[in-house]
């Protein structure tokens, strides 16, 4: 079994990461700044360090503890924010990145699992979108995630060192045992807010843009269950303890979803209507974001277990 340090293991999808992990009979160390991630989230059978990866002598130290992988899940993730502070985008994402397989390097960690995202391929030219597709991110937090899977690939060449990039469509859904329940902290994707309007933490729901050539005129997107993502990253893990190559894959489960068929499947779920409001398109917002998995299909064995909408909303709304 693998010994682990998790980077972002009290946030949302790496608490998740950390339970799957542990499931598994993995060796886990959780390192966390806690700015967005919350101690409700972590697990007593994991080790706990509170830490930034901006401090690389915390991290060294951290890193230091003799594992044999990393998960790294830390990043400032709001895409219109990237937008208008690129600059905080750089420092966290990319020098801290640089930070950890500068640790890892020294440290001698050979293995990397990293949270990359589909937003590295920006407007689909096709679809469903594959590995292969061209990389034209349309926010500078996409161009962040497209920076660093460049440079663990440069240190995968140049040094003793192997990754693999996970790169999520739309995370979405909790834990159905029960065991995570912190909720996400500042989340701008749709389900988080859709919850937040059906608890009354929110007034009203914004959609935007209902004259897209879909099928109800709404945006379509992937949704793939966070516990999903959770097993594919101790998939990962162990195929590069196993060996493998360094590698780029795509996770979500070819099933697209519009926004009001999100919002209808969660009106069942809660059983009542929710107050939604339609206004104008977003600039950069791509009719349709659908993903192949058939590359972690074959590279990691790895298929979605959950696929029915009502049932993932399910999930979430047992939090409340």
């Amino acid at each position: 079994m693998a010994k682990v340090l998790v980077i972002g293991g009290a946030g949302y999808i790496g608490s998740h990461v950390v339970k799957a992990l542990l499931k598994s009979g993995h060796g886990v160390a959780v390192y966390d700044n806690l700015s967005t991630g919350q101690k409700i989230n972590l697990f007593k059978e994991a080790e706990f360090i509170e830490g930034d990866i901006l401090d690389t002598a915390a991290l060294q130290k951290a890193m230091s503890g003799g594992f044999d992988a990393v998960v790294h899940l830390a990043a400032k993730k709001a895409v219109g924010e990237s937008m208008e502070k690129p600059e905080i985008y750089s420092t966290n994402n990319i020098c801290g990145s640089l930070n950890i397989l500068n640790a890892m390097v020294g440290c001698g960690v050979r293995n990397l699992v990293f949270s990359s995202s589909a937003a590295v391929y920006g407007m689909p030219e096709y679809l469903p979108i594959d590995e292969k597709h061209p990389f034209h991110p349309l926010n500078y937090y996409g161009f962040t995630k497209l920076e660093i899977e460049k440079y663990m690939e440069w240190y995968s060449r140049l040094k003793d060192f192997r990754y693999m990039a996970l790169r999520y469509f739309n995370a979405i859904g909790y834990d159905a045992e029960g065991d995570i329940r912190g909720r996400e902290i500042g989340s701008q994707n749709l389900l988080p807010i859709v919850m937040d309007v059906a608890a009354g933490r929110r007034e009203k729901l914004s959609v935007f843009g209902r004259d897209y050539e879909t099928r109800d005129g709404t945006c379509i997107r992937d949704y793939v269950h966070v516990s999903d993502l959770a097993r594919a990253h101790v998939l990962a893990i162990e195929k590069l303890m196993a060996g493998a190559e360094s590698d780029s894959l795509n996770l979500g489960t070819g099933k697209g979803t519009s926004v009001d068929e999100m919002i209808q499947a969660a009106e069942k779920v809660v059983g009542r209507k929710l107050n939604v409001e339609y206004a104008g398109r977003r600039a950069g917002d791509p009719a349709v974001l659908v993903a192949s998995y058939d590359k972690a299909k074959k590279v990691l064995g790895w298929e979605p277990a959950y696929t029915d909408v009502e049932e993932i909303i399910r999930t979430t709304w047992n939090i409340e």
